[in-house]
């Protein structure tokens, strides 16, 4: 069975979370398990402390990231959004997939940091309509398939940003 993340936290399993909530319950986990506290603790006490605390960061990880924390909703309802095999998308996502990819190219080519940070903001823009279109899909049990569809859409921004990301490091550090 699926580990339910928002129960290590005593978060309600939903899409929209309190992430300042979410950040406070983490901290307070980490220093209850902190391997300091087990320091002369026997060895399978500091074994199970550590184990709650890689616990704790995997779900802090998962749970802090709109992607997957829909990823998380939908494995717990059994749903797996197959994005390593499923890359099927809409014609106009795939071109504005293309797009974005020959932007960072040419923004990259010709040194331009201001047309990646723009280009950043487009995607986060695209991204933010993504997540308030998941909040309402995941709410509806005949709307799986398309929540998972959306996952794997926001899975390719996410991949998108990271290479904006890496350009504009590589860029600045150059």
């Amino acid at each position: 069975m699926q580990k339910n993340h928002f129960e290590l936290f005593g978060l309600p399993a939903r899409f929209s979370i309190d992430l300042q909530a979410l950040d406070q319950l983490y901290r307070k986990i980490q220093s209850e398990v902190h391997p300091d506290r087990f320091a002369a603790a026997s060895s399978a006490e500091r074994l199970k402390s550590m184990q709650l605390a890689t616990e704790a960061n995997e779900a802090y990880q998962i749970l802090k990231n709109p992607t997957s924390r829909a990823r998380h909703l939908l494995q717990l309802q059994g749903i797996d959004t197959h994005e390593d095999s499923n890359t099927a998308m809409p014609a106009d996502f795939l071109m504005l997939q293309m797009e974005w990819r020959e932007a960072i190219e040419e923004a990259s080519a010709a040194s331009d940091i201001d047309a990646l940070d723009n280009l950043l903001s487009e995607t986060r823009k695209t991204a933010r309509q993504l997540q308030q279109q998941l909040h309402a899909l995941l709410d509806q049990p005949d709307a799986i398939a398309a929540a998972a569809e959306t996952v794997r859409k926001l899975s390719f921004i996410d991949k998108v940003q990271a290479d904006i990301g890496h350009a504009i490091n590589k860029l600045q550090d150059a």
